[in-house]
């Protein structure tokens, strides 16, 4: 075949799926995986006023992250995440999208700081 089995495929109208073998499963809807949506611009605006926030203080997700690629999130994006919760119902976080070069790079100069 001389394809790897384990690379993720996408598909022209349903997405990316990943290949095991002979099956194919949609990342998006596994049990696992909770809800994740690109926000607008404008909601991205909204949410960082709300929490007096820069989007370089959000949590990190990267670009080569499988869902990321699912959705079509794109590098600068910011991504809220639905998942549920025992106590609350549902948790709503938000991450913004970065290559991993930048995490990297800010990691090397973390170091060079200290």
């Amino acid at each position: 075949m001389g394809s790897n089995p384990i690379r993720p495929a996408i598909h022209p109208k349903r997405g990316m799926y990943h290949n095991m073998g002979e099956r194919k499963f949609d990342i998006l809807k596994h049990v696992l995986v909770p809800q994740h949506i690109v926000l607008s611009k404008e909601e991205a605006e909204k949410v960082l006023e709300k929490y007096k926030i820069k989007p370089s203080q959000l949590p990190k997700i990267l670009t080569t992250d499988p869902v990321v690629r699912a959705i079509g999130a794109k590098k600068g994006d910011i991504i809220k995440i639905i998942r549920k919760s025992r106590t609350a119902e549902k948790a709503i976080a938000y991450r913004v999208v970065v290559e991993s070069s930048e995490i990297a790079l800010r990691g090397e100069r973390e170091i060079e700081e200290t």
